[in-house]
């Protein structure tokens, strides 16, 4: 489902009948299929089958392991009090908004793009790890918005603590997959 950031999963839910599912969103802990029956007819208790756009999935999942490599590589070039502001993860691209005094130059967003391509070219492992909250903030863990998080939370890290995240969404098993990241 929706959550920061990311959009939501889109592919088919069939059984006596076929459902377009278009998006998928997540309040409270519930999902929604957001969807159009395409043919037949879906009846309540009804076994059916979901699968989900295998292909967008994986062009979601790019985007959102390339967002985590954008912000270590702002944090890197930039200093570590650029912080992240909010953020878009779709299949066709990523937007992410950051904090930061100036605009930047064209010698800095050059540096920034090298920085995330040289990782995606080493083709380093995306770990994720399920623990305690302490043991994340000891790992060097970060995260924004004053999110709330449980007693367990999920650990991204990307490329021996490159970048070291609290993060729910979906993630590549290696950075090669991404190709190459453009700042436009």
């Amino acid at each position: 489902g929706e959550s920061g950031g990311q959009v939501g999963d889109a592919g088919m839910i069939t059984g006596n009948g076929e459902i377009r599912i278009d998006d998928c969103k997540r309040p409270d802990n519930y999902f929604f299929h957001l969807g159009e029956i395409t043919s037949g007819t879906i009846k309540v208790g009804e076994e059916v089958s979901a699968a989900i756009d295998a292909p967008r999935r994986l062009a979601i999942m790019r985007n959102h392991t390339g967002t985590h490599i954008l912000q270590a590589a702002l944090r890197a070039v930039l200093g570590p009090g650029v912080e992240q502001a909010g953020s878009i993860v779709e299949g066709d691209r990523l937007r992410f908004d950051f904090t930061y005094p100036k605009g930047l130059t064209p010698d800095q967003i050059r540096s920034i793009e090298d920085w995330c391509n040289e990782l995606i070219l080493e083709d380093v492992p995306v770990e994720k790890e399920e623990m305690s909250m302490p043991e994340a903030k000891q790992r060097g863990a970060i995260a924004f918005f004053g999110e709330k998080y449980g007693d367990q939370v999920r650990v991204v890290t990307i490329g021996n603590a490159k970048s070291v995240e609290l993060c729910g969404g979906t993630h590549l098993d290696h950075t090669g997959t991404i190709g190459q990241i453009k700042i436009t």
